[in-house]
């Protein structure tokens, strides 16, 4: 495993830790920022390790409110337990303690195919939208990543991407050209 992926889910797995060490009405909201944070990761870096980890946390996001206090508990020993496993380079350990966690979320009747497309849905959006700000056409952006335009211009839309555009050229002169163009006196 790479060293920049690894101090990826070792970050990780450290916040999804501290969120949940102690059962709150806020670590839902805590687990979708983690999950937001992950979806970023996936689009740039593409690792199949970092999306299990990343669908595992918004799965947790997803379905944290409902999972009973024992499965909740396994829930946090097996972070724990995964967390520990890498920091040792101990891989076959770690990727148990994983399988372990997706079959307890997947015994509390979450939908984990649906949320592996969801994250990897999100990972095209944020990538399209950083595609958009480096100066792609939206149509150009989406196109790349396999995206439809309604797809990219709802999540551009949110951003501040459009803000950023300064023109070079004063609306003055764009106009004086424009109507050379055309004869218009």
């Amino acid at each position: 495993m790479e060293e920049a992926i690894k101090k990826e889910i070792l970050y990780d797995l450290t916040q999804a830790i501290a969120i949940l060490e102690k059962r709150e009405t806020k670590d839902i909201e805590d687990l979708r920022v983690l999950s937001d944070h992950g979806i970023e990761d996936v689009a740039v870096h593409k690792n199949l390790d970092l999306i299990s980890l990343t669908v595992l946390i918004y799965s947790l996001y997803k379905i944290i409110a409902s999972i009973p206090d024992k499965d909740y508990s396994s829930i946090l020993q097996e972070l724990r337990n995964a967390k520990s496993s890498l920091e040792k380079n101990q891989l076959g350990k770690y990727n148990n303690s994983i399988k372990i966690l997706f079959n307890i979320v997947r015994k509390s009747n979450a939908k984990v195919k649906v949320h592996l497309q969801d994250v990897m849905e999100a990972a095209k959006i944020k990538k399209s939208a950083a595609l958009f700000e480096k100066g792609l056409s939206i149509g150009q952006a989406a196109g790349l990543m396999g995206l439809s335009n309604w797809d990219l211009q709802a999540y551009a839309g949110k951003t501040t991407a459009l803000d950023q555009h300064e023109e070079s050229i004063l609306a003055a002169k764009r106009v004086s050209t424009a109507l050379k163009i055309f004869g218009v006196s």
